[in-house]
């Protein structure tokens, strides 16, 4: 089912707007709730006949990696790939959401809105790209974006209990003096820690096309703004549904849980000369797990025939990615390294009397 927000002033598409947190109409200025426009009344739908369902599913049924809808508005065929849930279109620019594929266990339960929009996103990347003291100038300029796409990023929120034991053999070294000999006195401790930690609402990305360690450098996200879903959050941007279920992404979230454990433990063990681990044993268990979307600004820059990928946190504007770096600024900043040092060698020379090292 395509779902389009039309504006109940004039009957043009609305979109999100993350700069007043409403559907907002280009057309005659209405702003309008999200709560008003989640209902039936406003969204305009399209159901597929039984003929076109039964494509549907039989490009399913055959693993095909595109599928067909229709825009409302001008008719011209949507085409989408089957974990595609929110999208434009291509003719007439038409905010559609596909509301069939946000049903049942791919309905998420929370979201974060878009906080930066598509122009202040832009202004932001360009900021950040004059900042790169070891890229090339060109890169610098930020004249090359090929694209910024605002898109819903599928994640789990788990809610996590972690029960750490460890048994350590712990030391404490004292050393004095007493006439003409040195001793050392070492005392042993049998050290037993055990801790129950909950973390709340731990997110990991479950979207396959998603490079994972990018995802993670986002965080965080302020769950201050975590709102109850609602489908016209979607409208104007792409949003996707998850590959992977709360199951198949525990052994990941789970990992990254136990080094939190783990870290706490340690930092309860101290004061001593030396810790030696008998024991330790770190369990991780799933209370609660959420579906949620969070906002991303993905861009693509295009720099010397090759296109560099980037992130932004859609609620916060971090930025993360891997900028090129300029050969001849790299070997003049080790130059200037080296030039420096051998100034503050020669200086200590002179100062001390002593040989040039």
């Amino acid at each position: 089912m395509v779902v389009q927000y039309k504006c109940p002033s004039c009957g043009a598409d609305m979109a999100f707007d993350s700069t007043i947190g409403k559907l907002h109409c280009e057309s005659c200025g209405t702003n309008m709730n999200i709560e008003e426009m989640s209902g039936d009344k406003n969204a305009r739908d399209h159901k597929h006949t039984h003929q076109e369902s039964a494509s549907y599913k039989e490009a399913f049924d055959h693993g095909a990696e595109v599928h067909e809808y229709h825009c409302n508005n001008c008719g011209a065929v949507l085409i989408t790939d089957q974990d595609t849930t929110a999208t434009t279109c291509s003719f007439c620019g038409a905010g559609v959401v596909l509301s069939d594929r946000l049903s049942g266990s791919f309905a998420p339960s929370l979201v974060i809105p878009f906080a930066i929009n598509k122009e202040e996103a832009q202004a932001a990347f360009k900021k950040w790209c004059k900042k790169g003291l070891l890229t090339p100038s060109g890169f610098m300029t930020a004249d090359r974006i090929k694209s910024i796409t605002g898109i819903y990023v599928p994640f789990w929120l788990y809610d996590l209990n972690g029960i750490g034991t460890a048994d350590a053999t712990c030391t404490k070294v004292r050393t004095y003096t007493r006439g003409d000999y040195i001793y050392t006195e070492t005392d042993y401790y049998r050290v037993y820690r055990k801790v129950n930690l909950n973390y709340l609402k731990v997110p990991t990305d479950a979207s396959e096309k998603m490079n994972d360690k990018m995802m993670d450098k986002l965080e965080p996200y302020h769950y201050k703004d975590l709102k109850s879903f609602n489908m016209p959050y979607l409208a104007g941007y792409l949003a996707e549904k998850y590959n992977y279920d709360a199951g198949e992404m525990f052994p990941r979230v789970e990992s990254r849980v136990q080094d939190y454990v783990d870290s706490y433990l340690r930092q309860t063990i101290s004061g001593y000369s030396s810790t030696t681990y008998n024991n330790k044993d770190i369990r991780i268990h799933t209370q609660n797990a959420e579906y949620a979307l969070f906002p991303v600004w993905m861009v693509c820059y295009d720099y010397k025939k090759s296109e560099h990928t980037f992130a932004m946190n859609g609620q916060t504007g971090k930025i993360v990615g891997k900028p090129p770096l300029s050969a001849a600024k790299i070997a003049g900043w080790f130059a200037g390294i080296s030039a420096a040092s051998f100034a503050i060698i020669k200086l200590i020379a002179l100062l001390t009397g002593g040989p040039l090292l």
